[in-house]
């Protein structure tokens, strides 16, 4: 079940937000379900067909977006303190890290994504349209 698989993971990795969200976070999850996602079927498309550089403003914009959550969400696991938690938080530095090392993909993907979208010639290069 899905409840108790949430459970273990929250439980191994002492991670409360999953369990217990503060409303930031919350705020984070509404974001990625109503701008993250629906961004994924069309990025997806654009990059299998190749050659789609209107990919690039919307990339950059999740990107960023996705850079920014992260950023507070990495903050919090390094500097709250999770004593006064209701439900088990990283205690030592070593299980902060570990904790650290579950969301950090989420921001390295998003930067990777955006110096590309940025650097890339492929995706720099702006077509003049030709006046009639």
């Amino acid at each position: 079940q899905l409840t108790d698989l949430l459970q273990q993971y929250a439980t191994s990795f002492r991670d409360p937000m999953m369990l217990q969200p503060p409303e930031w976070f919350k705020a984070f999850i509404y974001c990625e379900a109503f701008l993250q996602l629906p961004f994924f079927p069309v990025a997806a498309y654009a990059f299998l067909k190749g050659g789609c550089r209107w990919i690039r403003t919307p990339a950059i914009i999740y990107s960023t977006h996705v850079a920014t959550t992260l950023f507070a969400i990495l903050a919090h696991i390094l500097f709250h303190d999770f004593s006064k938690s209701e439900h088990a938080g990283p205690r030592s530095l070593r299980e902060r890290l570990v904790l650290l090392s579950i969301y950090l993909p989420y921001l390295l993907i998003p930067l990777l994504l955006l110096f590309t979208m940025l650097c890339n010639p492929h995706y720099k290069h702006v077509e003049k349209r030709k006046r009639k």
